[in-house]
C-alpha cells in the first residue's frame, strides 16, 4: 500500500493504538461508518495495515461485498430510499459467514466477501482463519443501524466532503438512517475526513 500522508498516518496510528489498548485481546469488531463508502473502505484498509504493523492480527471486510442479489433487491419493489437503506445489504449472510464464525474463534473459518456487486454474482467463498487475538474491521455505510450497532466494540464515524454528483435516493436513504441513529453521538470516535490527507479527530 502507498505511503500515507504524515497527518493521515498520525491520526490512524493514534486510532490503532486506542483500539489495541482496549480491544487487543480476544476477537473484537471495529466499524468504519460513513456516507462516503470509498473513503470508509480506504480508511479501514489503512487502519488494518497499521494494526498489522503493530504485530496484531487484523482483517478487513467491506459491506459492499455483502450486497443482496439483484433479484432479491428487486423483489422488495422499485428502487427507493427505503429499499436502499433497509435492503441493499444482506445482513443474514454477513452474520452467518463473517460475524458469527469470526466471533467463535478457534479454527472456525469465516468469509470476508460474499457478493460481487459490479458483476451481480456470488463470490466463490475464500475461507479464512485467525488467531485468538484478532480484530475485524468492517467498513461501509449504515453500520450503526439498530440491527448492527450492537456488534461493534468500537465505531468510527467518518465525515467526508459532500459528493459532487448527488444521488437523490442515496440522500433520502441517509435521511432514513439519520432518523434511526444519531451517528455522532453513538460513535466511539468521529473523524473529519473532508481532506483525506489531513483527517482530524473531533
Amino acid at each position: 500500500m502507498a505511503r500515507l500522508a504524515p497527518v493521515r498516518q498520525d491520526v490512524i496510528e493514534a486510532l490503532a493504538d486506542e483500539i489495541l489498548d482496549s480491544y487487543g485481546h480476544g476477537r473484537n469488531f471495529v466499524a468504519i461508518d460513513g456516507d462516503d463508502v470509498a473513503a470508509a473502505d480506504a480508511f479501514a484498509a489503512h487502519l488494518v495495515e497499521l494494526l498489522k504493523q503493530r504485530a496484531h492480527s487484523a482483517f478487513t471486510a467491506r459491506m459492499n461485498d455483502f450486497v443482496s442479489p439483484r433479484d432479491r433487491r428487486e423483489s422488495w419493489g422499485p428502487d427507493s430510499a427505503e429499499v436502499r437503506y433497509r435492503n441493499t445489504y444482506d445482513l443474514s449472510v454477513l452474520r452467518r459467514v463473517l460475524i458469527d464464525p469470526f466471533r467463535m474463534g478457534g479454527s472456525t473459518g469465516f468469509v470476508a466477501a460474499a457478493y460481487d456487486r459490479a458483476r451481480e454474482q456470488q463470490i466463490q467463498a475464500k475461507w479464512l482463519t485467525a488467531p485468538e487475538d484478532s480484530i475485524l474491521v468492517v467498513s461501509g455505510e449504515f453500520l450503526q443501524r439498530p440491527e448492527l450497532r450492537a456488534l461493534w466494540n468500537f465505531t468510527a464515524w467518518l465525515e467526508s466532503a459532500p459528493a459532487t454528483s448527488v444521488d437523490p435516493l442515496a440522500v433520502a436513504a441517509r435521511k432514513l438512517y439519520a432518523k434511526d441513529v444519531k451517528v455522532r453521538e453513538s460513535a466511539s470516535a468521529i473523524v473529519d475526513n473532508t481532506d483525506p490527507d489531513h483527517p482530524v479527530r473531533v
